[in-house]
């Protein structure tokens, strides 16, 4: 109960944050309109007197005045839902980009890696769209319960006995409540293979895994796994579901068996004397508005709960996120003097007891170019994201001269990285926007954009595109233009670029699309502007390939095995110590030969 409070409160919050107007608007004609009801039944008493005694004028007046008030309650409830369903898609809409801040907008990756999370994640964007019915069942609710007060006052008056039909409107409410709590344990355990329907759905309607699909004669495996997947879920759901209409039921029938005595009750009363014939009227109409009113609190109650479970999944994902965002105070330095060093550094990604990384012992030289190399599993990508602050590391430090990353924080840290990744979004936008957004305030700045996909030696690629920057790339949102892999890698590479003044670059298999001969080229322009960079700033950059003709340009290179650094050293020095690089680069120049 106290969460259901609680989450009430949050949503008549948010709809206050996005129209104060349009929430009292809304709050007020609800209350308005939930009280004519009970009015309407007194009204109805008095007529039904008036018509028996043969008051023919009083009885017209009141009729009137039952017509007036239904037209009302028309009215309001017309009004009201204009304003709170134009406040029901704001508020969605509003927790639908809180839900995407959420997921992406904390400084590390950590979360990411729990299933807790992906399962919190899926049935909160799931039950987002109860906010639609949510903020309707909160009004109609605070309404409900002014017209039970009014109810109450009358049956008070009518016969203290049928006050007895208040409590007996609780076993529906439990009830009620009981089931729903059924259904969202049901949902939060099919999670898991609600994510693999879906993500089986995704496979199978995307055109880039389509070639293999077609080639392995995939079709029909997927969509029998997509169909066990889902049936398993629904069956689940589906026992949930049934086992909570008979919960409901047994509470429903409580109240019901109350009904009928209360209705009883006043018959006898006045087939007694001791009541009139509007008594009658009027216990037969408040009880059915009772019998309503349970009915409604119960599902209004189903829709808050829901509503509740979802806000509740909102603050699971703030506390598996809010540990990522680093506070600290130290001022990211203008300019690297000394450069970036690991001390002691090792990495365990969460749940999850095998070490990534042991023991890493580095300095990373202010102005120098360095790469990073080593077979699959080595620990090279898990490298560059301590460095760029996704994730802290478990053991030792990482200090960027000589600050501790940790007390710097990621945004300041960001802001002074640019990087370019093998696994590279492809935005689907503007090809000016695609690179533009590598540094966001000058997105729109031509000059910036072609500068940056110069120096990724890119700009051919705009003499293919036919409205060159302003030709809209991608088809999955919009008629655009598809572009290889290769060519939005290259665009990838100047998004990377767009930044001037960076303290760290880094290029993760940037040019894993790219053949070896094109690959060598580009990396022969970055050393150039490396070497600029860093005469600005004292900019590592940092180069992790599987191409030992390209890392041998480097200033430093470091050899990783088994999460360990195995040797360090520049091209030449590492040949001669006839180690693991010597033996490496052999096999990969005698499969070029």
């Amino acid at each position: 109960m106290i969460e259901l409070v609680s989450g009430c409160r949050q949503l008549l919050a948010i709809a206050w944050r996005q129209h104060r107007g349009k929430t009292a608007t809304a709050v007020a004609l609800m209350l308005a309109g939930a009280l004519t009801a009970p009015a309407i039944a007194l009204v109805l008493r008095l007529l039904t007197d008036a018509a028996v005694a043969g008051r023919a004028t009083a009885a017209t007046v009141d009729g009137v005045v039952v017509a007036a008030l239904a037209i009302a309650a028309l009215t309001f409830s017309h009004f009201a839902h204009i304003a709170y369903f134009e406040l029901s898609e704001l508020s969605v809409l509003d927790l639908e980009q809180e839900l995407m801040q959420l997921a992406n907008g904390s400084g590390g990756l950590a979360h990411h890696e729990q299933p807790a999370f992906a399962d919190t994640l899926i049935v909160a964007r799931q039950d987002i769209q109860w906010f639609r019915n949510a903020l309707q069942a909160l009004l109609s609710i605070a309404g409900l319960a002014l017209a039970v007060l009014f109810t109450v006052v009358l049956l008070a008056r009518l016969h203290p006995l049928l006050l007895l039909l208040l409590p007996l409107a609780v076993p529906p409410l439990l009830a009620g409540r009981r089931a729903e709590q059924l259904a969202e344990r049901a949902k939060l355990a099919t999670a898991e293979q609600t994510r693999v329907a879906l993500g089986l759905f995704r496979l199978t309607a995307s055109s880039a895994p389509g070639k293999e699909l077609r080639i392995l004669r995939l079709q029909s495996e997927l969509l029998r796994r997509h169909r066990a997947a889902w049936t398993g879920v629904t069956e689940q759901l589906w026992r949930a579901q049934l086992l909570g209409a008979a919960v409901r039921s047994s509470g429903h029938l409580v109240f019901a068996a109350g009904y009928v005595g209360a209705i009883l009750l006043v018959v006898y009363e006045a087939a007694a004397g001791r009541r009139t014939v509007g008594d009658v009227v009027l216990s037969i109409t408040l009880a059915a508005q009772v019998n309503q009113q349970v009915s409604s609190a119960a599902t209004l109650l189903q829709d808050l709960q829901r509503m509740s479970a979802t806000l509740r999944h909102f603050e699971e994902i703030r506390e598996l996120t809010g540990g990522e965002t680093v506070t600290g105070d130290q001022p990211v330095p203008d300019r690297l003097i000394h450069g970036i060093e690991l001390v002691e550094a090792g990495f365990t990604y969460p749940d999850t007891d095998v070490p990534v990384l042991r023991e890493v012992n580095l300095v990373l030289p202010a102005g120098a170019t360095v790469a990073v190399v080593g077979e699959n599993g080595a620990g090279k990508s898990t490298l560059v994201k301590l460095l760029c602050g996704f994730y802290p590391p478990t053991t030792g430090q990482i200090l960027v001269d000589g600050v501790e990353l940790g007390s710097i924080p990621h945004a300041q840290w960001r802001r002074r990285i640019t990087a370019s990744f093998q696994d590279f979004v492809r935005f689907e936008l503007q090809a000016r926007q695609v690179v533009g957004v590598g540094d966001l305030p000058r997105i729109h700045s031509d000059s910036a954009v072609t500068g940056a996909l110069e120096r990724a030696h890119a700009t051919n690629l705009l003499d293919q595109l036919e409205q060159g920057l302003d030709t809209h790339l991608g088809t999955s949102y919009a008629q655009g233009s598809e572009l290889s892999g290769g060519q939005w890698q290259k665009l990838a590479l100047g998004r990377a670029f767009m930044r001037e003044q960076p303290l760290l670059l880094v290029l993760d298999e940037p040019a894993a699309a790219l053949d070896a001969e094109s690959e060598h080229a580009l990396f022969e322009r970055y050393a150039e502007q490396a070497r600029r960079t860093a005469q600005r700033t004292g900019a590592v950059t940092l180069l992790v390939s599987h191409r030992f003709s390209t890392v041998r340009m480097a200033d430093l290179i470091i050899v990783l095995a088994g999460g360990r650094v195995a040797e360090v050293g520049d091209h030449e020095s590492l040949l001669g110590e006839d180690g693991l690089y010597a033996d490496l680069y052999r096999i990969q120049a005698k499969a070029y030969s």
